[in-house]
């Protein structure tokens, strides 16, 4: 019977360790993976965006797996959804850099 508790007591930790990491890091990256295939589902023309990469665009064509973003006026690339890490509000302006007085 001592033999058996003292297993119990030595597995403990382990289990405990294995529960903290599922409910401090595998649970949020899960939800935050969630949410950013739904911000992806729901992408529609006119929406700002941010990608990976920092540039700020204007999606005009919204297909499948690609996105036609403007980043400058006449300007179109087609991006991969996945790279696309924020969506702005339509009326949501950039910060400026310079101050103007």
């Amino acid at each position: 019977m001592n033999s058996l508790n003292a297993q119990i007591l030595q597995l403990a930790p382990i289990l405990l360790m294995v529960v903290l990491f599922y409910f401090m890091l595998i649970r949020p990256q899960q939800k935050r993976a969630k949410e950013h295939q739904n911000m992806l589902a729901n992408l529609k023309r006119g929406d700002t965006v941010v990608l990976s990469s920092g540039v700020l665009g204007k999606i005009v064509r919204v297909e499948d797996k690609e996105v036609g973003v403007e980043i400058a006026q006449g300007v179109t690339v087609k991006v991969v959804k996945g790279m696309i890490t924020e969506v702005r509000a339509k009326g949501e302006p950039a910060a400026a850099n310079d101050a103007k007085n």
